[in-house]
């Protein structure tokens, strides 16, 4: 065999293990991209705050742990959990916790019911969880009610949604009245002040010094005193 016929098989044996090369890259290619479709296509399908929620419960896996062994060992958790948070951080958690829940105070009465709005339906999870998802499944759409949403016979009022109504309504009234800034008038009480500020005034003298005058206060009443 000539040497040119030699070197042209080791040629074409060298593209053939090539072309082998390049054929095992493209199916594992082919394979890493079709994992990964699947793995982005479940990931689509969990909630939103799954990652979050996932941290979370390792969190809680691990506090419980570390917990665990602090009891066994006779330490305080608690304790040991401090002297490990430095100012920087404590400080952050503060800040994380004021702003979780910030007050900003009244702006609008747009934005006051959208507030009272969402603290109220917190507080009315469904009971029913079974009753709730049959529903849901029944009334497609038109269960969460919107702006071209017909309800009106829609749904049925349960008796205990209507005692839950009453309810939650009988406690906003009663919460309101503890806040309110208005004073109730008693027709029966003694005048004894010239002006809103002057009664102000005296019910702050009474509660320092009304049991020491009480008697000095009958006699000049009276017309007694000396």
């Amino acid at each position: 065999m000539s040497t040119a016929t030699t070197s042209f098989a080791e040629q074409q044996k060298e593209r053939m293990k090539k072309l082998r090369e390049l054929h095992r890259l493209r199916n594992e290619a082919r394979t890493h991209n079709h994992q990964e479709v699947i793995a982005e296509d479940a990931r689509n399908k969990m909630p939103q705050n799954w990652e979050a929620r996932k941290r979370r419960a390792e969190w809680i896996l691990n506090d419980q742990k570390d917990r665990e062994e602090a009891s066994q060992k006779g330490e305080d958790y608690d304790r040991l959990k401090l002297l490990n948070v430095t100012a920087l951080d404590a400080d952050r958690l503060e800040k994380k916790k004021k702003k979780k829940n910030p007050d900003t105070g009244f702006s609008d009465f747009e934005a006051a019911t959208v507030r009272q709005y969402n603290r109220l339906v917190k507080t009315m999870a469904p009971k029913d969880m079974e009753r709730y998802e049959e529903q849901k499944e029944k009334y497609g759409d038109a269960f969460y009610a919107g702006p071209n949403t017909i309800v009106h016979g829609l749904h049925e009022d349960r008796p205990e949604a209507v005692d839950n109504l009453v309810k939650s309504v009988e406690d906003q009234i009663a919460k309101r009245s503890k806040y309110s800034r208005r004073r109730m008038h008693n027709d029966d009480a003694d005048i004894d002040y010239i002006n809103e500020r002057n009664s102000k005034f005296n019910k702050k003298l009474d509660r320092f010094y009304g049991e020491h005058t009480a008697e000095i206060k009958q006699n000049l009443e009276r017309g007694t005193a000396v």
